[in-house]
């Protein structure tokens, strides 16, 4: 890997994060992320960015909704835009065999964990999708599980059933609901904890035996269900993000 100057801390970047439901935007130095904006992808437009983009040097970019990388392009313009891969100078190593398929933003997660935390590490990132990302101890990305998101699930339940309510998912008053809402409260907040606490074990059953893993949530979710899951030692809105930051700074100082 090259040695990696001190970021300039002149230079700013304009760090996107589109992911299916909202994208995440916000101006950074090399060093500090600024205030985040977040608006519908569906929404997403050059119009939006512009007057943002009109402020930073360069633009980087994690999309998993190519149709709205046009959108990017336009509002940047004649300045550096780069959309981050896999063959993207990251800082960590990808043992994956179809490294082209993996998500920017679970690489950005990659990047930001191992940066900000260690490894080996897993980070659990709780979007339209839920997404585990591991990092081995030897800072390389080597695959990881995707399983429905907590808000799909509920959705599903409430458009193909007659009777079942559409929820705002919070914490349950207990492990037995009193009303049908309840029921479904419960069934979703406890077994989705369930469902990530298992899939975690298994891959530290597999994988990191005789290591400490550090595991760390992301994504809307992460408050709800991450805090009430001992094996998860860090919740961090920011991470995605974060490893942008940390991307523009290695490709651009």
């Amino acid at each position: 890997m090259r040695h990696v100057a001190p970021p300039d801390v002149n230079r700013r970047y304009l760090l996107i994060d589109i992911s299916n439901s909202f994208t995440k935007f916000a101006l950074a130095t090399g060093e500090r992320l600024g205030r985040i904006s977040r608006v519908p992808t569906a929404e997403l437009a050059a119009t939006k960015l512009r007057r943002v983009a009109a402020s930073a040097d360069v633009l980087v970019v994690s999309s998993v909704v190519p149709k709205k990388n046009g959108a990017v392009r336009s509002a940047a313009g004649a300045k550096p835009t780069l959309f981050i891969s896999a063959a993207t100078d990251l800082g960590i190593g990808v043992d994956y065999p179809q490294p082209k398929t993996i998500g920017a933003d679970r690489l950005a997660n990659a990047v930001a964990v191992t940066e900000l935390y260690g490894c080996p590490a897993i980070v659990v990132d709780f979007g339209t999708a839920v997404t585990f990302d591991v990092v081995s101890a030897k800072r390389s990305y080597i695959g990881g599980v995707i399983a429905p998101g907590l808000e799909s699930m509920t959705t599903f339940l409430y458009q193909r059933t007659a009777l079942l309510p559409q929820l705002t998912l919070r914490e349950p008053t207990g492990a037995i609901g009193k009303t049908t809402r309840a029921a479904m409260m419960a069934g979703a907040v406890h077994g989705y904890r369930g469902l990530v606490a298992e899939i975690l074990r298994k891959i530290c059953e597999e994988n990191f035996r005789r290591s400490t893993v550090r595991i760390v949530a992301t994504g809307g979710y992460a408050q709800l269900i991450a805090r009430q899951l001992p094996e998860i030692k860090a919740i961090n809105p920011r991470l995605t993000l974060e490893g942008l930051r940390l991307i523009a700074a290695r490709n651009f100082s």
